[in-house]
């Protein structure tokens, strides 16, 4: 990715770095224009309403399905996705879109019951769902069509506008997306696409016009927009976190391993709730690391628009050398190298394995997200409850054991939003909900629960006597 003399920006490859397309910088003037109509819209009650807003999302979903595998090689051109995984990611997004559907049918107000005191007696109350005002979503690179999905559609639900800004390095499955959204009737002032710069965006999020803010990316960025939005403004922050994961010892291996090495090494590790901290109790720990070992090794690891590969690029070589450096860096204060820790080329890392790297190195203490998976002993289960929860961040987590009681047990104990039994942490679906706790975020996220983030229960209260 580079930004051009003359206002454009080269969108590239994550594999090697070859030019994809290039596409135009917006400036402030035109993004407030933007803001200034989609204010507007807002304002003059113009929300479209159920009826249209569903036929739209499912001329959506319909153009989606049509282009889904065009949507999957982008997705692995620009993001280095395995094209495998890419096709499941479009898959997703697309019943992304059928799911805001039938959030619809069903979203609505309710009555209160006014005359339970005599202070309501005589009146009638009820709720209704108003739209909150123009939502601006800023997104990650890392599921580049279905974060959009899931920060658009809502908005479209409900019936806000919507500016959304999609990460510089894939902007591509963004603007393809918006260009369906319009050919699937959505006139174009309610959702538009902007790629700018990082100042513009900032003053894009913290502009006192701007109703709702939800925001996928790093903990650092999202934070700080959050200390400068406008007073009013409500927000949604997605962080990532360090995922813990408590294999007991009478975990069944065959079974928990291949979803390990999935939740770890999936899209080489850049996902918010990728499994990186495994704490394997020490009567297994061995045999742990050697199976994980061996699986990891027969990992095809390469070109993502290749049908084998399993593990691609990650986002740009900074990336590559930052992994790089902690894991040297874990090595060097005593970690076990099991397999991995050297680079494939200046875009594609090797799956890695660390064994006990210190509690105070980077990769024990902050998000890697890269290919790397930790494994800590333990022989006292409180003491690898406390080194789970001793981080400030908090997402998902997992437990593997076929004791339910002791899974139970670890289901309550581990600090996460949702805590995996028997499978990996980075499991999801869209309509379950999807929170960071401490520094891993603020709200929830999921299409049901974002489409109550978007609109107001606006109540009215009607005296009869």
């Amino acid at each position: 990715m580079t930004t051009s003399t003359d206002g454009r920006l080269t969108v590239t490859k994550a594999y090697d770095g070859q030019p994809i397309d290039e596409v135009a910088l917006t400036g402030w003037d035109m993004l407030d224009g933007m803001l200034e109509t989609a204010a507007a819209l807002h304002r003059q009650q113009a929300a479209l309403p159920a009826h249209r807003r569903i036929e739209i999302l499912q001329a959506l979903a319909d153009d989606m399905e049509a282009e889904a595998e065009a949507y999957a090689v982008l997705i692995a051109q620009e993001g280095g996705k395995p094209l495998a995984d890419a096709r499941v990611e479009v898959a997703r997004a697309i019943n992304g879109v059928r799911l805001a559907i039938g959030e619809i049918e069903h979203h609505g107000g309710r009555e209160l019951p006014m005359d339970l005191s005599a202070a309501g007696d005589g009146r009638i109350a009820f709720t209704r769902k108003h739209p909150i005002g123009p939502v601006v979503a800023i997104s990650a690179f890392n599921h580049p069509l279905n974060l959009i999905v899931h920060q658009v559609v809502p908005a479209i639900a409900t019936g806000c506008p919507v500016i959304v800004k999609p990460a510089d390095t894939t902007p591509l499955s963004c603007l393809k997306f918006v260009a369906a959204v319009h050919r699937a009737g959505l006139p174009p002032d309610w959702c538009q696409a902007v790629v700018t710069d990082i100042p513009t965006a900032e003053k894009l999020v913290t502009d006192p016009r701007v109703a709702f803010f939800t925001f996928i990316g790093s903990a650092k960025v999202g934070w700080y927009l959050r200390s400068k939005l406008a007073p009013g403004t409500r927000c949604a922050l997605e962080h990532g976190g360090a995922a813990p994961v408590v294999v007991h010892a009478d975990a069944d291996l065959d079974r928990a391993l291949p979803l390990i090495v999935k939740g770890g090494y999936y899209h080489a590790g850049q996902v918010c709730v990728s499994v990186q901290r495994l704490f394997v109790d020490n009567a297994i720990k061995d045999r742990v690391v050697e199976a994980l070992t061996d699986q990891v090794g027969k990992l095809v690891v390469g070109d993502p628009e290749l049908a084998e590969t399993e593990v691609g690029p990650l986002i740009t070589p900074r990336e590559v050398e930052r992994v790089g450096s902690w894991v040297d860096e874990a090595v060097a204060a005593g970690a076990g190298l099991a397999i991995g820790g050297g680079q494939v080329s200046d875009h594609v890392y090797q799956p890695t394995v660390l064994v006990d790297p210190p509690s105070d190195a980077k990769v024990s203490t902050l998000e890697v997200f890269g290919p790397v998976t930790c494994v800590y002993g333990f022989d006292d289960i409180d003491d690898a409850v406390a080194q789970a929860n001793a981080l400030p961040f908090a997402f998902q987590a997992a437990v593997f054991s076929q004791d339910i009681d002791k899974a139970l047990v670890m289901a309550d104990r581990l600090d996460a939003s949702a805590v995996m039994v028997n499978d990996h942490s980075a499991f999801r679906v869209d309509w379950m909900p999807f929170a960071g706790l401490r520094q891993s975020g603020l709200g929830i996220g999921g299409i049901p629960y974002t489409m109550e983030d978007m609109v107001i229960d606006k109540m009215t209260v009607i005296r009869r006597r």
